[in-house]
């Protein structure tokens, strides 16, 4: 009733950025095809033609100033503090919703006042609230001065963040995880749906486990891929795959390069993901996830997770708590994994 009522309306949509299609984009695909004729807003689109199909024929899909900024298709990333400022310049006058899927700063969209506003919300801006040692650690930033500018910035998009808040009519949480968050940064409660899983393409195969764990998601640090590497690359006797594309592919690259037992594929379709998964001893997860839609594709295809024990994974992988029988050789490769990974 409430989607028969919303398509007589003119629905605005807005999203972080386009780049490519990650899990925020799956959920981002679900909501567009709900409302065919509502128009699309973002930071920056820099979708390849051969992947916009999922956008929807037609869809008028209007970017922010960011993306005709220098270098932005590369390096947009870099103009973070004018996020903000950049997302509140879309004109949404004249629409009578407004839909934001937001990670970053979709939910600081300008919205006329009477408009309901509805942000599904995959996270709190993580690296402003959560992962700020984490993030001047991966990018090599130990300068009192250079901490003290980047604590200074991560203040700033605080800020913004929950002003930005204040706009939202109401939340919607992909987790028991999120909603936790929500509420600490924001003071919001909000409601809590999972993000749809497409689990089609994901089933279990008649082909025989090989002598492989297997990765992917996008190369961004808090999916921990690096992490991974690095891990197996001390284990020269168990071979890892990983898949994927982002910031710390060269990282990644190289580490596969000096290590037999570390192959990295780069980007490749769906239906190369699905056969490494099926065909995988167990698929690898270290990133402490919103939701994590990637351990719920593994388990589609009968693969065992093994996962970080915290954040939106807890919610979804059958067992994660559970003690598991002492003969599974999956014991042996998380201590070999904890010890590889702890500082010595």
């Amino acid at each position: 009733m409430v989607q028969n009522m919303l398509s007589k309306k003119r629905v605005a949509i807005v999203h972080d950025w386009l780049e490519s299609k990650a899990g925020a984009e799956q959920v981002l695909e679900q909501i567009l095809q709900l409302y065919p004729t509502a128009d699309l807003f973002c930071l920056v689109d820099f979708l390849p033609p051969e992947n916009r199909a999922w956008l929807g024929q037609g869809r008028k899909v209007t970017p922010s100033v960011i993306q005709r900024l220098p270098l932005a298709q590369k390096y947009f990333r870099h103009y973070l503090p004018f996020f903000p400022l950049a997302m509140r310049q879309h004109n949404l006058a004249g629409y009578d919703v407004v839909i934001s899927s937001s990670h970053c700063m979709a939910k600081n969209v300008r919205v006329p006042v009477g408009v309901p506003h509805v942000c599904y919300c995959h996270s709190p801006i993580r690296y402003a609230w959560d992962m700020l040692a984490e993030y001047a650690a991966k990018h090599g930033i130990h300068n009192p001065f250079k901490v003290w500018l980047l604590r200074g910035l991560m203040a700033y998009l605080r800020w913004e963040d929950t002003r930005g808040s204040r706009g939202v009519t109401q939340f919607v949480a992909n987790s028991r995880f999120i909603a936790a968050r929500i509420l600490r940064c924001y003071n919001r409660s909000s409601v809590i749906i999972y993000p749809p899983v497409e689990i089609t393409a994901f089933t279990p195969s008649q082909a025989k486990r090989e002598e492989f764990y297997f990765a992917f998601s996008r190369l961004v640090p808090y999916k921990m891929n690096a992490m991974i590497a690095q891990a197996f690359a001390n284990m020269p006797h168990q071979k890892l795959v990983i898949i994927g594309q982002g910031p710390e592919a060269a990282e990644i690259e190289l580490l596969a390069a000096k290590h037999a037992n570390i192959t990295y594929l780069g980007y490749q379709p769906r239906e190369v993901v699905v056969s490494h998964l099926q065909r995988a001893k167990a698929y690898v997860f270290a990133a402490l996830e919103d939701f994590g839609i990637a351990p719920v594709e593994a388990m589609a295809c009968g693969t065992p997770v093994i996962a970080y024990g915290q954040g939106g994974v807890t919610e979804s992988v059958v067992g994660l708590h559970d003690p598991l029988p002492k003969p599974l050789k999956l014991y042996r490769l998380v201590w070999q994994l904890l010890k590889a990974i702890t500082p010595r």
